[in-house]
């Protein structure tokens, strides 16, 4: 299958997405965009954090374009960037090796980035005659900065994990080899904390730049307000003790 989903650990909380298409450097086609967008789809309802990574040394080296011709990919690969942006929990790219184009977006997709220091970042399209969504442009402005975002998209660069990581838009540098073990430690961390605010504070961060509005963003941090994880981290923390969040 060119997409596997795995639990980590026991359990259900952190789900792990990896593209496996290695020998074409885990190139999307139609086939790998609907296996990533079911996979997004129907996530336990344990879920606490999703971790996508490649087979292979790969993260994603764009769209495979020995099969895609048509307008239905870009709006697939929509779905799947709107989809990753709507899951009410984490979603954090274990990047190792190219991720160029359609690469680039998955990562910019991803709430948190865990790459290596040579990690090859570009959006090739002008190469091509392709054109990129407003969301990609605004969401490279914002993530990595308005200068690197020109680069990338007028100037054509490639750029490195260590360049974008001092922009802020890789939030993790790792050693070579070891992105996944990373993410998955921190998404771990992030599934013991409380599921109703960092889904609260994902929709509030989607409604900063308009993705979102405003109202759905209030509902979701009102819902946290009014929780019972309120109650039991109020009181965790008068006990001295761990919380045991249920995202209730």
């Amino acid at each position: 299958m060119a997409v596997h989903v795995e639990p980590s650990g026991d359990g259900d909380a952190i789900r792990v997405v990896t593209l496996d298409r290695p020998e074409r450097r885990n190139a999307l086609d139609h086939a790998t965009l609907e296996a990533l967008l079911g996979a997004l789809g129907d996530l336990p309802a344990a879920t606490r954090a999703v971790v996508l990574t490649g087979a292979g040394g790969f993260f994603c080296a764009g769209a495979d374009l020995t099969t895609v011709e048509d307008e239905g990919f870009v709006a697939l690969l929509r779905s799947v960037l709107q989809a990753m942006r709507s899951v009410p929990v984490p979603v954090l790219a274990a990047i190792e090796g190219p991720a160029l184009g359609a690469g680039t977006q998955l990562a910019l997709a991803a709430d948190l980035r865990v790459a290596t220091a040579d990690v090859s970042f570009g959006i090739p399209a002008a190469k091509l005659g392709l054109t990129v969504d407003q969301w990609t442009v605004d969401q490279l402005v914002v993530a990595a900065g308005d200068g690197p975002a020109r680069g990338l998209l007028l100037g054509v660069e490639v750029l490195r994990g260590s360049d974008l990581h001092r922009t802020g838009f890789v939030h993790r540098l790792v050693e070579p080899g070891s992105a996944l073990d990373a993410a998955l430690a921190w998404a771990t961390e992030l599934a013991d904390l409380a599921p109703l605010t960092l889904a609260a504070h994902k929709l509030m961060l989607a409604a900063s730049t308009g993705v979102v509005g405003a109202a759905e963003a209030a509902a979701a941090r009102d819902r946290a307000w009014a929780s019972a994880d309120l109650q039991e981290g109020l009181a965790a923390f008068q006990a001295r003790r761990r919380p045991d969040f249920t995202g209730r």
